[in-house]
């Protein structure tokens, strides 16, 4: 595959961005669950966040605070409001994956980069200029009203850009919450970035796999 987009869209946290969730609650509740229960309780706190996704759009402190509580409920675990702030306080504290600074620049150097992310405006800032490459446009699910994978999300950023979904190139490394929307909108060209923190997708959900970013320019022809 060599294509040529007119932008090339990104999700952030993950992608781009290490996602550190799992971190921080191993930090806050380890000592609490065996290994076993622990990794359980992981996988379940990601599903609680994915759920609280799917309806109506919410500040996403509120996000955290009910998938944590909903998770420690499940798991016993006892629920204080303040640990689920401490999610919402440390994203924008987290730094990106190593291979994506110098392979995105190179990238964006060429093509228009943009961002759409479950993020709140006040958190994107800060791990957007950690990423130390150029963006056309940053979206939100603020701005959006909405959060992936519902296609509003998805809808609002090709309304801001002006383009069609043949227009783009999206990048991610969840099927769950990107490539499998972005197929449902008509995106034929995705990329899946295998972090290894999601299964791989489907083949009905075309795709091209890269390990990570460094994979990118060869892509698009650079």
């Amino acid at each position: 595959m060599i294509f040529r987009p007119k932008y090339i869209t990104f999700d952030c946290y993950g992608t781009l961005t290490y996602f550190r969730m799992h971190e921080l609650a191993y930090a806050i509740v380890g000592e609490q669950l065996s290994p076993e229960r622990m990794q359980q309780f992981i996988k379940d706190f990601s599903a609680l966040r994915l759920d609280e996704a799917m309806g109506d759009w919410k500040p996403y402190d509120q996000v955290l605070k009910s998938s944590w509580a909903r998770v420690c409920k499940r798991h016993g675990v006892t629920y204080r409001e303040e640990d689920g702030q401490k999610f919402y306080d440390a994203v924008p504290t987290w730094g990106p994956h190593t291979d994506v600074p110098h392979a995105l620049t190179r990238v964006g150097n060429k093509i228009p980069l943009v961002i759409l992310s479950n993020a709140m405006n006040e958190q994107i800032d800060s791990n957007v200029r950690k990423l130390e490459a150029p963006f056309h446009k940053v979206y939100t699910a603020q701005d959006a009203g909405a959060y992936k994978p519902r296609l509003q999300a998805f809808e609002y950023m090709l309304d801001q850009l002006g383009c069609s979904p043949d227009d783009i190139l999206h990048v991610s490394s969840s099927p769950r919450y990107d490539l499998m929307s972005a197929h449902d909108m008509g995106i034929k060209n995705k990329v899946f970035v295998n972090r290894g923190h999601e299964p791989k997708p489907s083949e009905f959900y075309t795709h091209v796999e890269i390990r990570d970013i460094n994979g990118l320019p060869a892509l698009v022809g650079l």
